[in-house]
């Protein structure tokens, strides 16, 4: 019954529990005062937090489905139903930017040890060839600007100027590279699971526009 769950995953339920849970663990953002627009503040507050808990659960069957991964931690041991990990929204890892993944996926990131599980082994799958890790080296140029170019303010793609060996910063390139590629594929593959996903009503995408408030907002 839709009074029970706020979403549902290949027909399994996620209980509204999960919903209120980590509504809990991530304080309000929006500072209304007026009855009307707090009420819609919470409504897609809701909805933005049903689209992380679905996450999780998406993430925690995918793991299933691939095995144990490396690194996974709670992703292989996690009982099935329980809510996304409280902990703070600083708790991701230090060496991660997630700024560009937008809120829900980065909200994800730091409440599940299985997207961040699945969002690895993604970047360790990349193969990056060598042609597209120098060609990267050479069309940004001014990354690898040795320290003395800097400081003249050298045009880094004149000729003359003197650039960083591409043996040393090839790694450092393969690393971004990769860890791009697995945010794209992290994205394709988000995109795949939620097209089995089944929102009760008031628990869909906070931009859907099947919903009078709705807004797109990440």
């Amino acid at each position: 019954m839709t009074d029970e769950y706020a979403a549902q995953v290949l027909g399994r339920p996620v209980p509204k529990d999960r919903v209120d849970a980590l509504l809990e663990t991530v304080p309000a953002r929006d500072r209304e005062t007026r009855p009307e627009a707090l009420a819609r503040a919470e409504r897609q507050r809701r909805r933005w937090a049903t689209q992380v808990v679905v996450i999780d659960e998406l993430a925690r069957r995918a793991c299933a489905q691939r095995g144990p991964l490396r690194g996974a931690g709670n992703c292989a041991t996690s009982h099935e139903g329980a809510a996304p990990e409280k902990r703070p929204i600083t708790a991701l890892p230090a060496e991660r930017d997630v700024a560009d993944l937008g809120s829900i996926v980065a909200v994800a990131l730091a409440h599940s040890p299985a997207a961040r599980a699945l969002l690895d082994e993604l970047e360790r799958e990349q193969q990056i060839p060598e042609e597209a890790v120098y060609d990267y080296y050479d069309r940004n140029r001014d990354r690898f600007l040795t320290p003395a170019e800097l400081t003249r303010g050298a045009d880094p793609f004149h000729e003359t100027s003197d650039l960083l060996p591409y043996a040393q910063v090839r790694e450092g390139i393969i690393v971004e590279l990769r860890r791009a590629a697995g945010r794209r594929a992290f994205f394709d593959w988000l995109d795949r699971a939620r097209a089995d996903v089944v929102y009760a009503p008031g628990y869909e995408h906070p931009g859907d526009p099947s919903h009078p408030d709705h807004e797109h907002r990440h």
